[in-house]
Formats: structure tokens, sequence, C-alpha cells
């Protein structure tokens, strides 16, 4: 499990990073977590989860560790690659290279190269 907390200062740690509310939809209570103004994980408080945006390959990898930890987002969304983290289950080990690879995904490539192997 990781708490809250964690996840904003872990998702905040990142270069360039800032969070604000997501204006998605009326009613849904998400903030998200961007850099230069792209989103690469959105905070959901109530239902204790993380939506991650990986690629599709990523998602496939990260998803087959267990499917009640790590799922695509149901419906279109998944299919572009937004990935849901369950806070409750998720190791912190696992959430932070899921967390990393959604960062280095979106940040442009010579921030995102301080977190690539070399």
């Amino acid at each position: 499990m990781i708490g809250i907390k964690a996840v904003r200062q872990l998702a905040l740690s990142f270069p360039e990073t800032d969070e604000d509310p997501h204006p998605i939809a009326i009613g849904f209570e998400r903030r998200a977590f961007r850099v230069k103004k792209k989103i690469f994980a959105t905070l959901s408080e109530k239902d204790i989860t993380v939506n991650l945006k990986l690629s599709l390959y990523d998602q496939s990898v990260f998803c087959a560790f267990d499917k009640s930890v790590i799922y695509p987002v149901p419906g279109g969304w998944g299919r572009m690659g937004f990935t849901f983290v369950n806070l409750k289950k998720v190791k912190k080990t696992m959430f932070i290279d899921a967390l990393t690879v959604a960062y280095c995904n979106i940040a442009p490539p010579k921030l995102a190269a301080a977190f690539l192997p070399r």
C-alpha cells in the first residue's frame, strides 16, 4: 500500500512537475500531475487510485503482474494506455517504477533522461 501523501511527494519530486485539479468533467474529483502542462498521472483520493498515462507496451508489462493491482482504464481510454493503480494493493517499489515510466513517457527528453537507464 502507498498513501495519498506519498503519492503526492513522489509525483512532485520529478522535475518541473505541478499539481492542479483535473478539469475532466463536473463531479470528477481528481488531481492532475503535469510536466510542461501534459498530464502523466491523476489521483483520486476518494477511490484511492492513480491513473497513469503509459504506452500500450508499458501498460501490458505492468498489468501482467496482477490485474487487481494495475489494470487498464475501461473502454477507449484504456486502449490509449491509461492505466489504474490500486493504491491499497500496490507495492511502493512497483508504484515508483510505474510512475517513473509515466513521467518519462510525457516529459521532454532532456527531463526524462535523468530517469532512463544509460
